[in-house]
């Protein structure tokens, strides 16, 4: 636990949150400031910064809590469907610098933009950016 992280603090029970949801690796509550309500917020309890700290072999449970928690936002708000975001760095607007995922229930029009579709100069530009990220990976 980080002393200083509010989302450990939330976790150890030091910060009251709205829990929707706990076993004893993970740990869901109502964001504080929702896109839309239902807006969960799912943690390890482990501190970690971001995904890339976070250890491969716990990823199997935090999913399976992740898609419990999706489901039962879901079925709660009537949702048809759901955007699962996961910020990394203050670049992608990590704003907490625990790693957390946001489950945020949606509905045709409800006026959430997500990001809007970019485009490659041509095939070839797009081939060689995949060549150079598959030879990076496991670096």
């Amino acid at each position: 636990m980080s002393d200083s992280c509010i989302f450990c603090r939330i976790a150890s029970g030091d910060i009251p949150c709205s829990k929707v949801y706990e076993d004893e690796n993970v740990l869901a509550f109502l964001d504080l400031g929702p896109a839309r309500p239902g807006h969960t917020l799912v943690i390890p309890k482990e501190h970690c910064s971001g995904l890339l700290d976070f250890p491969a072999e716990k990823g199997s449970a935090l999913l399976a809590a992740i898609q419990k928690v999706a489901a039962a936002v879901v079925m709660t708000t009537g949702a048809e469907g759901f955007n699962l975001i996961q910020n990394n760095g203050a670049a992608a607007g990590q704003s907490v610098f625990h790693l957390h995922w946001h489950i945020i229930p949606r509905v045709e029009g409800d006026g959430i933009e997500t990001w809007k579709p970019g485009s490659y100069p041509d095939t070839a530009a797009m081939q060689a950016l995949a060549a150079q990220i598959s030879s990076n990976i496991g670096k």
